[in-house]
């Protein structure tokens, strides 16, 4: 049973992702602060912030469906600021990998919700 949105596992999966990059924008420079860190820490703290919203106003279905879009939007936006943050060398290829693969996951759940969410 659900009871709050933090009984929801896209939620948990991106505050702690939302988290990761957090903590792995700290290596890069300093230079970027104002521009790439602060835009995909910013994205990616959106997807969870989206759900939470969405969460508070679920009985009005399609305005929940809207915040699941933009947790979408959010997450793929994360996905690109990985993508430059992989091309200037700020991260490993393989540190990419792992990051893209989660926001994948995050991505495909984030669109099973809105795909099944029913409110009565």
């Amino acid at each position: 049973m659900i009871k709050s949105y933090k009984d929801l596992d896209v939620y948990n999966r991106s505050y702690e992702l939302a988290m990761d990059i957090f903590y792995l924008t700290k290596k890069f420079p300093k230079e970027e602060l104002y521009s790439l860190t602060s835009q995909i820490v910013r994205s990616s703290r959106s997807v969870s912030s989206n759900i939470v919203e969405g969460w508070a106003k679920r009985e009005y279905e399609n305005i929940f469906k809207r915040h699941l879009i933009d947790a979408l939007g959010s997450s793929n936006e994360t996905q690109n600021w990985l993508c430059f943050a992989k091309d200037c060398n700020y991260i490993t290829e393989e540190e990419f990998v792992e990051l893209d693969a989660k926001w994948n996951s995050v991505s495909k759940m984030i669109t099973k919700l809105h795909q099944n969410w029913k409110t009565h």
